[in-house]
């Protein structure tokens, strides 16, 4: 993978698409999602303009980033552009098993004290667009943010607690499958999503899906069932859902933001 390191923000406009230049994903309106998750978007994709929040679970560990990674790869794969700022342990490697386009994923583990206008910038001209969320960041800046990115035509990806979404998605539950008695190996995992929003999102909705996906998706109606998710028995080992390793140095696109706007 070819990295770059950018010193300075306004160094920045070189890695990115100015935002009157041509759509590179040819104008689309919508930005394509795994088959499995498009019963929870409202669009059934990544609408450009929107705020698409993945909340972080309890225990954190709890299937984010695979939902994250599994929310860029149709995108990535159709030639948009994506950047990840905020997460140092993103895993390049996974991203790539996904189909995910390292030529076109812009990371940037450690933004600093500058956070708001590393995205501002990223927003400007990268298609879809997910950060961190630091703990204290104030209403006011995520108005700006959300704003932003209704202009520009950009998706916005909070990732941890962002009121306001057009829609939230998180990892209610989990179970994993290949453990048997005293042996075996983890091979796969199911997941309940819940997807909540406003507008055409506004009525909870919930699916079951392997992640990544093996293409089976099961709808569940409201109100949920609060029976928890039985470990699958099936031997297929299609979909499994392998370990995200942090990324290492020589798979990483660093950008080092230094200075003002």
């Amino acid at each position: 993978m070819a990295g770059r390191m950018v010193v300075g923000s306004a160094a920045l406009a070189g890695l990115v698409r100015p935002a009157s230049a041509p759509d590179p994903a040819g104008g689309h309106r919508v930005l394509p999602v795994a088959p499995e998750l498009t019963g929870l978007l409202p669009n059934r994709g990544l609408r450009r303009g929107s705020t698409i929040a993945v909340a972080i679970g309890q225990p954190r560990r709890s299937g984010g980033t695979s939902l994250v990674l599994a929310l860029l790869a149709e995108a990535s794969r159709a030639g948009s552009w994506c950047a990840v700022v905020g997460v140092p342990t993103f895993g390049a490697g996974a991203a790539a098993e996904l189909g995910i386009a390292l030529d076109r994923l812009a990371l940037v583990p450690h933004p600093g004290p500058e956070w708001a206008t590393v995205v501002a910038a990223l927003i400007d001209g990268v298609d879809v667009v997910v950060t961190a969320v630091p703990a204290a960041v104030s209403a006011s800046v995520a108005n700006r943010l959300a704003a932003r990115a209704r202009q520009r035509g950009s998706v916005l990806v909070p990732y941890g607690r962002w009121d306001g979404a057009d829609v939230t998605l998180q990892v209610v539950r989990g179970a994993w499958e290949g453990l048997g008695p005293g042996r075996g190996r983890l091979r796969r995992r199911e997941v309940t999503v819940s997807a909540r929003g406003r507008g055409a999102a506004a009525r909870p909705r919930e699916i079951k899906v392997w992640l990544p996906g093996d293409g089976f998706t099961r709808v569940i109606p409201r109100p949920a069932s609060t029976t928890s998710v039985a470990s699958t028995t099936g031997r297929s080992t299609a979909g499994r859902l392998r370990p995200v390793p942090p990324a290492s140095a020589s798979r990483r696109v660093a950008l080092t933001l230094v200075g003002p706007a």
